[in-house]
């Protein structure tokens, strides 16, 4: 029997690492994002949004609740190479059949509805990634906490697809392109991980599979992954039949600036998942109330002044990314910045209190909730108020979520949910957003680009300022340590 061959490394190497990956996300789609939205104008994004956003619910179905289940089991039985290769081979094994039942679901679907049968050859180059995410076992790596791997991978591709982009990327009919180009960007990456996957496992065919014992708990965390999908994808998809290409590219360049910026936010939830789960399993309760705690209160210092400042900011960012064009964008981008707050708060409430403590039944029950609002609230305001009532939607949906989630944790989460720290953070974010307010007035003869880094510049510094003379407590305990 082979010993285990990895490194596990500390959280806050493993921040960095998962920071650095989710800053090359945020740098990639800042460099194309202007480009291609220039290049292929709103209609043609807007065709490449609706197909991904249908091809998410199919890559849902193959994988189930495996990505997340996965890590939560690697980094329970990573101290045994027994344990965790027969949890691989199963996981897998599973990840196959419902991949093919997946890809059988796609074609008959295309068959059927026109909508589908209209954009069929973009969906099949989109379809790629459920083929893909399922061989390149993602949720192994993160299980055993191997971020500089997943990092370095990631770039690399994301920088290979950047020069692709470039090359064959011109007109608006190349679409279809850039569509494939953006596919092998986020996924083509996943076959290196199939490669290296027998340098820590066994692959040798066991006696016996357990495949039942996985299954309450995946289909549980799939009907969570489902409820949430369809609240963070649903709107663009309704958007897509109820309103125009244009209104869903409009749309879809917020949603794209929105999730850079909850990947940046949620860049320490990804990585305290399976250390969580693994201190749950030792029983190391103290530290566990420490992480989560920390976790709170860098939830507020960030997520609160990033979305005060794209509500102020919104049209410079707006015109500066994506171009004259997407003046419609501004209003939207105004009104979904205030999720970006709750989305974060519910990371850590899901990902790092319920799922590692094996109480998922419960985010499935505020997923669904969240769901069921977008969908009536989708269904309201769009016909009359387009992007702008897909993002309220949003924005009401990611608020349910997290209180239902709060109140299933209410006795668990005392004193961790700390009031000064949400008062510090929204007095800072409310006196740097005034500043900026006024600063605008004399900034508006600007370059747009101008305008951006003087504002942001501006605005940083007035609530650090604000943070300090306020003594916000997780600020003043990393200038402790430096």
């Amino acid at each position: 029997m082979k010993k285990n061959n990895f490194k596990i490394h500390s959280v806050k190497y493993n921040f960095i690492m998962n920071i650095i990956l989710r800053t090359s996300q945020f740098i990639f789609p800042l460099v194309t994002f202007p480009y291609v939205s220039r290049i292929l104008g709103a209609a043609p994004n807007g065709q490449i949004s609706f197909a991904t956003s249908v091809i998410t619910y199919f890559m849902l179905l193959a994988s189930l609740g495996i990505p997340t289940y996965g890590i939560r089991k690697c980094a329970e039985v990573r101290d045994s190479t027994f344990e965790l290769s027969k949890t691989v081979q199963e996981l897998v094994i599973i990840n196959m059949l419902f991949t093919l039942l997946s890809y059988i679901l796609l074609v008959i679907f295309i068959i059927i509805i026109p909508k589908f049968r209209e954009n069929a050859f973009l969906l099949f180059i989109c379809s790629f990634s459920i083929i893909l995410n399922t061989i390149g076992v993602d949720w192994f790596y993160q299980g055993i906490e191997q971020y500089d791997y997943i990092t370095v991978r990631n770039i690399v591709f994301k920088l290979l697809a950047l020069v692709l982009m470039f090359l064959f990327v011109h007109k608006p009919s190349d679409y279809l392109v850039y569509a494939g180009i953006m596919t092998f960007g986020n996924a083509g990456s996943n076959i290196l991980n199939l490669v290296k996957l027998k340098e820590y496992i066994i692959f040798e065919k066991l006696k016996r599979y357990e495949l039942q014992k996985h299954m309450r708990a995946i289909f549980t965390l799939f009907l969570y992954s489902s409820a949430t999908m369809i609240y963070t994808n649903l709107d663009q998809v309704m958007l897509g039949f109820m309103s125009s290409n244009s209104e869903v590219g409009y749309y879809a360049a917020t949603v794209k600036i929105k999730n850079i910026l909850v990947n940046l936010i949620t860049a320490l939830g990804a990585v305290m998942l399976p250390r969580i789960a693994y201190y749950l399993k030792k029983n190391n309760m103290s530290r566990f109330r420490e992480l989560i705690s920390d976790s709170f209160n860098f939830i507020f210092v960030m997520a609160v002044p990033l979305a005060f400042f794209f509500i102020v900011e919104s049209r410079p960012i707006i015109l500066f990314l994506a171009g004259d064009g997407y003046k419609n964008a501004v209003s939207i981008m105004q009104v979904i910045a205030p999720s970006i707050i709750f989305i974060g708060l519910g990371s850590v409430t899901a990902w790092q209190m319920l799922i590692p403590m094996k109480l998922e039944k419960y985010t499935v029950i505020a997923a669904i909730l969240g769901a069921f609002v977008n969908l009536i609230i989708n269904f309201l305001l769009i016909p009359g108020f387009g992007g702008i009532g897909a993002a309220l939607g949003t924005d009401i949906a990611e608020i349910v979520v997290f209180f239902t989630q709060y109140y299933f944790l209410r006795d668990k989460i005392k004193g961790l949910l700390k009031s000064k720290e949400i008062i510090i953070t929204l007095l800072g974010g409310g006196i740097a957003s005034i500043v900026l307010i006024i600063l605008n007035d004399y900034l508006s003869t600007l370059n747009i680009i101008i305008q951006c880094l003087i504002g942001f510049s501006a605005f940083t510094l007035c609530y650090l300022v604000a943070l300090v003379t306020l003594r916000e407590p997780t600020l003043k305990k990393y200038l402790n340590r430096v």
